[in-house]
């Protein structure tokens, strides 16, 4: 088996998603330009058996088009699977990259993300069998742990490097939102949940910057940036509703969004690089916010 057996799958699956489809041929002269290709073809066998392989790690289908005989991979139209896929492939990269790295591990520095590592599988199960979890939760607004937290979880979110279960608190009634890195003691019941009929995930955080909900009405937001700043807002946009209007010398977003206190965090982040247009109820908390601290210090 070659070392790079898992980058020839990633290259194979970036290819086709890249191409959307893809004949035969152009993935053969693709191949021999390629680097993890070490010189071998990739003959009809082999391609046979890394679809398989492909399927079986990273459950994704390479269809062919009877028609065209063009090769493309079968999501099935899903946005959210196509993000799913993203982030599973682009972890198996960095994993696959890291393999042999111990006589240069001084010279890596990355993130923890506890989370991902604790609890996120129990709570994939609790998910996809649809049983409620239990769990002692510490947040960091309570000095002490609230023990026997049942929740039957709705879906999960990935924020800042945080893994979020976002689902019904059992006891309260109410949808709730928990670290998972702020879980500890976490069980799986027996029991089964069915998720409300008129409750849509896509919709819940739709209007919010992060994972903080909030029943307020969506605002027009409006931040005016310099040009360095834009650039970085045009690489990473703070939210999929953002717009650009760009000036001679600055530009202005617009966002349709929640006034969330994780938002006016992010805002208060960018210090003098941002300068918030609309609403005024936004600016008036930034405003208030600087005020504050400005008078720590002068205190």
């Amino acid at each position: 088996m070659p070392r790079n057996l898992f980058s020839r799958y990633i290259w194979i699956i970036d290819t086709i998603r890249q191409h959307g489809s893809i004949s035969r041929q152009t993935l053969d002269d693709l191949w021999r330009r390629a680097e993890v290709a070490d010189g071998e073809p990739l003959a009809r066998r082999t391609f046979y058996n890394y679809r398989i392989a492909i399927q079986d790690i990273f459950k994704i289908n390479i269809e062919c088009n009877p028609a065209t005989y063009e090769y493309y991979i079968d999501d099935g139209g899903d946005e959210h699977l196509e993000s799913v896929t993203d982030l599973m492939l682009s972890s198996a990269s960095i994993t696959n990259a890291l393999t042999d790295v111990r006589d240069i591990s001084h010279r890596i520095f990355v993130e923890d993300v506890p989370s991902a590592r604790l609890h996120l599988a129990a709570v994939i199960t609790s998910i996809k069998e649809s049983k409620p979890l239990r769990f002692t939760y510490a947040p960091y607004t309570r000095t002490n742990p609230t023990t026997g937290v049942v929740v039957e979880p709705y879906f999960l979110k990935l924020f800042r490097q945080r893994w979020y279960v976002t689902g019904r608190n059992v006891r309260d009634n109410a949808i709730k939102t928990y670290a998972l890195d702020r879980m500890s003691d976490v069980e799986l019941s027996t029991d089964s949940f069915t998720i409300p009929s008129d409750f849509d995930a896509e919709t819940y955080f739709a209007d919010s910057f992060g994972i903080i909900f909030s029943q307020g009405e969506a605002k027009r937001v409006r931040l005016r940036t310099d040009p360095r700043q834009a650039k970085y807002f045009r690489a990473l946009p703070l939210h999929s509703s953002q717009q650009e209007m760009v000036h001679d010398t600055y530009s202005v977003f617009s966002y349709q969004l929640k006034l969330t206190p994780d938002f006016v965090q992010e805002l208060l982040s960018y210090g003098p690089k941002i300068t918030v247009l609309d609403p005024p109820e936004l600016k008036a908390m930034i405003t208030e916010s600087l005020n504050q601290t400005l008078k720590n210090y002068q205190q």
